[in-house]
Formats: structure tokens, sequence, C-alpha cells
């Protein structure tokens, strides 16, 4: 392919380079998103991509998802990518060592039980403990959106200030403050092999917008994938085109190594 691009002349997305630091959101982004969180599956063919791009990259590709590092790893093992896990909360670097905030596990655990006993009686309805984190999914049962806010937000006061409640895709999810995906970046951002490379970070939902800030405030390139408004500047269409997207940007790292 002498124009890995050409594949993408319909897309808004920013000419390709061989200096960046590659970030990546996984539902929504690199998978198309599931009824349910368990029901995604990655193919050989992601996997395969994903490997080639992180060898290709000088090993500067990290994915940074809502989902806790063991479920990234059995999504995505046996390869364990530098991986920022639960929206910030729990971080892997490139050398495999783990970073968590657990000061406020008590917490969280007792949310969990009690948004558990709430949400037994509702149908569709689906609790997501991630250990640092909590998620209520209505996607199963949409008409229970309102229902669904106004019970995290009960939790939140009873929580405290010290928590932050996020608004994704048909979920709501509690988490404590001070960590994010654009925290995350930015961390990941003065480690080798990211430091010194231009932050570029694909991204679906409102809680991706932390990330795109972090990464416009550094001169990198924010890129909003599907539809709404964002920070983001620079767009891809769905999940489908962001791994159109990564096939045409491994052909580019493939030439430059010719």
């Amino acid at each position: 392919m002498n124009n890995p691009e050409a594949i993408l002349q319909h897309e808004r997305v920013p000419q390709f380079a061989c200096n960046w630091a590659l970030f990546l959101d996984v539902d929504g982004t690199l998978l198309d998103i599931a009824q349910n969180p368990d029901g995604v599956t990655v193919s050989r063919e992601l996997h395969s991509m994903l490997e080639v791009a992180h060898h290709l990259n000088s090993h500067a590709v990290a994915l940074i998802s809502g989902r806790n590092l063991s479920d990234l790893d059995r999504l995505f093992g046996p390869m364990h990518f530098p991986a920022a896990g639960q929206h910030g909360l729990e971080r892997r670097d490139s050398l495999g060592h783990v970073t968590r905030a657990t000061d406020r596990l008590n917490r969280i655990s007792l949310a969990a039980r009690a948004l558990e006993q709430a949400a037994r009686v509702r149908e569709g309805i689906l609790v997501e403990y991630k250990g640092l984190s909590l998620a209520l999914h209505y996607r199963g049962a949409p008409e229970l959106r309102e229902w669904a806010e106004f019970t995290m937000r009960e939790l939140l006061n009873r929580l405290g200030p010290e928590f932050r409640l996020i608004a994704g895709k048909m979920v709501y999810e509690l988490k404590p403050g001070g960590r994010d995906k654009g925290t995350a970046i930015a961390d990941f951002m003065m480690e080798s092999p990211f430091a010194g490379r231009v932050p570029i970070f694909i991204g679906d939902d409102l809680t991706d917008e932390d990330g795109f800030t972090v990464v416009n405030r550094a001169g990198g390139h924010s890129i909003k994938v599907g539809h709404g408004d964002s920070l983001a500047r620079w767009h891809l269409c769905d999940a489908h085109s962001v791994r159109r997207w990564l096939t045409a940007y491994i052909e580019f790292l493939k030439l430059g190594k010719l």
C-alpha cells in the first residue's frame, strides 16, 4: 500500500507521523458496544493489529478504559499492554508496574452492596462493581434512565464530595475523584517509551473528554468516535472506522521501517 491514508479519505483525522504515543479507549472505540460488557469479544485480527502496532510504534501504545486491568487482560491477553483501568484509578506502566488508588475502597464496597440490592428487582439493570469504581448499566432497560440517575446521585450524596458521578452511554458510574483518563495519559507521557512523543487519544464517550483535554493541551491529536459534542479536534465514524484507521497507521509504520 503506497498511501496508507488513502483508505481514510472520508474521515477527519490528522496526517500520520512516526513520533506518536497512541492511547486507545476500548468499548465503543476499538470494540463495538455490546448489550452487556461481558458480551464483547476481541477478534484474532484485532489482537494481531494491536501487537504489531505496539512493536512498530516502539511500544508507545496504551489502552485507556473504564474496564479494570484484569478485564482488559482477559480480552487482550496474553499480551499485557500498558493500560489505565477504571478511568485512571489503576494504571500499569510499560514495565508492568501497577499503581492503584485504594484509599476509599471500603466506601465504594458498601455502595456496591446497596446498589446491587436496589437493582435486584429491576429487570434489565446491570450493576458492575469493578473494585475501585461502580457502574450501573441501563442499556437493557432504557426506560429506567431517570431511576438510574436518581439512584446513583443518592449514592453519590452518601459517599461524599471525594467521589464523582460520570454519565456515559447508557451507564452511570461512581468513582473516587482526583484520577481520570486525562491524569492517566499525563502520567504515561512522563515515562518511557511515551515521553517526548506526540500524544494521540481516540475515544467515544463523555468519560474520554478528560483525556481529550490533556492531549489538546499537550499539542497532540484528540479523535472523537461517533456523534455528539466533544473537545476532540478530529473525528472517526465508529469502531469499524477506528480499526480501519489502525490498519492504515500500521501500514504507515511498516513503510517507515523499510
